[in-house]
């Protein structure tokens, strides 16, 4: 079709022609109790991007990019800012990952401050703001320190999980703090799991299907879950139904009644 169209410019008139279909498949949805299994494996900053995955539906790299200043611990909510298909929306901060967050941002500004005294503290800011930036500044190079900070050096725009080293950023050549890969958290969680006793091949977007899963059981109506989540279309909210409707729970198996 792609030939006759496209090349030849004519259609494919004797034959009737059929577009495969994708194949669907259900996503993997651990329960409550493997969830607490794998939690109970974890400590500290893993700790904390489980509950983040798990307790606010976020994606893996939406986690990992999170910034320091969209952590709104009075109003107990997360904006997450160019999601995917670049828009921001907002969902919960989760009571129960609101100590190891404090205290994850305690030592994200002591290492911060520490990088400021030794001449760097810069981080990537997005494109956008970043050439916004520097079409608003007076000055041919970085704003001065005297008065407001320039904006890749204040804390809030500081990632929440920053990498332990400095590396060169392949966009612009400059060595800074990025954070932390996301093939860093995978394996631990696959350690987790497994120490768990969670017989699952389940990933940290895994986290992510539970946690709106878990909020339909509840009761939630779906349009708040497809808010919390950023879908687009409620279609792809509704894949989750699927998953509490599965056929035969209701039923009992003639063998067990014999």
């Amino acid at each position: 079709m792609f030939f006759y169209q496209r090349i030849l410019g004519r259609e494919l008139e004797f034959i009737d022609s059929v577009k495969a279909k994708r194949p669907k498949h259900l996503p993997l949805v651990l329960s409550r109790q493997e969830v607490t299994r794998m939690l109970r494996q974890l400590e500290g900053r893993d700790l904390l991007l489980a509950l983040l995955l798990y307790g606010s539906g976020m994606r893996h790299k939406e986690v990992l990019r999170l910034r320091v200043k969209d952590v709104h611990f009075d109003t107990m909510q997360i904006t997450i800012r160019d999601a995917k298909g670049e828009k921001d929306r907002v969902t919960m901060l989760p009571k129960a990952a609101v100590e190891l967050l404090e205290r994850q941002l305690k030592a994200v500004k002591k290492l911060h401050d520490k990088d400021l005294e030794e001449g760097a503290g810069k981080v990537y800011l997005p494109y956008a703001l970043a050439k916004k930036l520097a079409a608003e500044s007076p000055h041919p190079g970085p704003l001065p320190m005297n008065g407001e900070r320039e904006a890749s050096m204040q804390f809030g725009w500081q990632f929440v999980f920053p990498s332990r080293e400095k590396s060169k950023d392949p966009r612009s050549g400059a060595i800074r703090r990025h954070h932390i890969h996301e093939n860093n958290f995978p394996p631990i969680m696959k350690r987790a799991l497994k120490a768990g006793n969670v017989d699952q091949p389940a990933t940290p977007h895994t986290l992510r299907h539970s946690f709106a899963t878990h909020l339909l059981e509840d009761g939630y109506d779906i349009r708040t879950v497809q808010e919390l989540l950023g879908h687009a279309d409620v279609k792809t909210t509704m894949i989750y139904t699927h998953v509490l409707n599965r056929p035969g729970l209701a039923v009992r198996s003639p063998v067990d009644v014999i």
